[in-house]
């Protein structure tokens, strides 16, 4: 589970952790009411996504009037297809120098890692490796405060700035302990003028396993209108911000797909694993899900072996029936268990189907491209 930024600092700041002044505001009115007490302002947008700053979704105000005015312009707007309704309003803050600092689940050591970096203010994905200092934490002993003044020597921080590292550090790890985090990053974790670190954002996901755990945590409910829909139809989906839509069945095979459309060009509009062995109705509804987005085009790539080939023509032929046709260029590929009689049912009603993924992914980001490869039933054109 993720919290939003201003619940990760309400936990930071319980902690000691320093963190902005600052108050959540749902209208303009209450954004220049906020500005007024803090004076100039940073006014944020409150979503579970990343990337907000680069979407125009953290803007500056000088005045309580071009704070309200703000809040306005970005309340009920959409940032990284998530739809806006609170907004952080905090102290603008006087920075010298960013830092990140993240602690995370380490699979493959199977133990926390400690992350951190002097290239604060940018994903963490885009820092070079030479620029990371990483640092694995023993679960039984915790992060001990000399391996936290450690991390502050490999940053090259001496004094003041060092002591108040380490104490953040030691802090961040009590958290992320404390609430079976997954994840718990500060980014940026800035120096200011005068000499002070502060949380300038912050980060928390809580393992859903262990919210039975902390009570006292708010339960936030992630995803755009979409994903909840998917959710509650079983399916396992996450939006992407490409143009063509995609089922298969099958965390790999689903994984494997987006690469291959960004291989040859493509931009996947989402992660959908219809599962194994889902029947007609399912296919169905997860079909409906992604024509609902108006993606330029359709990719099915299904490998049956719970899952039935025909099952697959039913569920996109009922599609079809119901809809007056498929709106939108559909590729698909099927290979596997009931193959030939899934194929007779497509081909029957004007649908071909392709043998590997290679070339269905070449076909449906070329249609893609062109922004109209069905014809007026909406059946795909070879």
């Amino acid at each position: 589970m993720k919290l939003y930024e201003h619940m990760a600092k309400e936990v930071f700041g319980r902690q000691g952790i320093p963190v902005p002044p600052g108050r959540v505001v749902t209208t303009a009115e209450e954004a220049a009411d906020a500005a007024r007490e803090l004076g100039e302002v940073a006014v944020k947008v409150q979503i579970l996504a990343g990337g907000r700053g680069k979407a125009g979704g953290i803007r500056f105000a000088s005045t309580p009037e071009e704070a309200g005015r703000v809040a306005e312009e970005l309340l009920g707007t959409e940032v990284r297809g998530l739809v806006v309704d609170r907004l952080l309003v905090e102290k603008k803050l006087a920075i010298d120098r960013e830092f990140y600092l993240g602690i995370a689940v380490d699979g493959a050591a199977r133990r926390p890692v400690v992350i951190a970096s002097t290239q604060g203010g940018v994903n963490i994905e885009e820092v070079p490796e030479k620029l990371l200092v990483r640092q694995t934490v023993d679960p039984t002993w915790g992060l001990m405060p000399y391996r936290s003044r450690q991390v502050a020597r490999r940053l090259d921080l001496e004094g003041s700035e060092a002591r108040q590292f380490s104490q953040i550090l030691v802090r961040l790890f009590a958290i992320f302990r404390s609430l079976d985090a997954e994840l718990v990053e500060i980014n940026p974790l800035a120096l200011l003028e005068d000499g002070r670190l502060v949380a300038a954002d912050g980060r928390l996901n809580v393992d859903d396993d262990a919210l039975s755990r902390h009570p006292d945590l708010p339960r936030v409910e992630e995803g755009t209108e979409t994903e909840r829909r998917a959710r509650e139809a079983g399916l396992s989906y996450v939006e992407l911000d490409g143009d063509i839509a995609v089922m298969a069945n099958g965390a790999g095979i689903t994984m494997a797909t987006l690469d291959i459309i960004q291989h040859y060009g493509g931009r996947p509009a989402n992660f959908l694993d219809a599962g194994g062995g889902a029947g007609v109705e399912p296919m169905a509804r997860a079909i409906e899900i992604l024509l609902s987005r108006s993606p330029r085009a359709l990719l099915i790539n299904i490998f049956g072996g719970i899952t039935r080939c025909d099952d697959v023509a039913r569920a996109i032929l009922k599609v079809a029936d119901a809809r007056g046709g498929i709106e939108v260029p559909l590729v698909i590929r099927l290979v596997g268990t009931n193959e030939e009689e899934g194929l007779a049912l497509l081909k029957e009603r004007g649908f071909e189907a392709y043998r590997t993924m290679e070339e269905a992914a070449r076909r449906v980001v070329a249609a893609a491209a062109a922004g109209n490869g069905g014809d007026d039933s909406g059946h795909t054109r070879r």
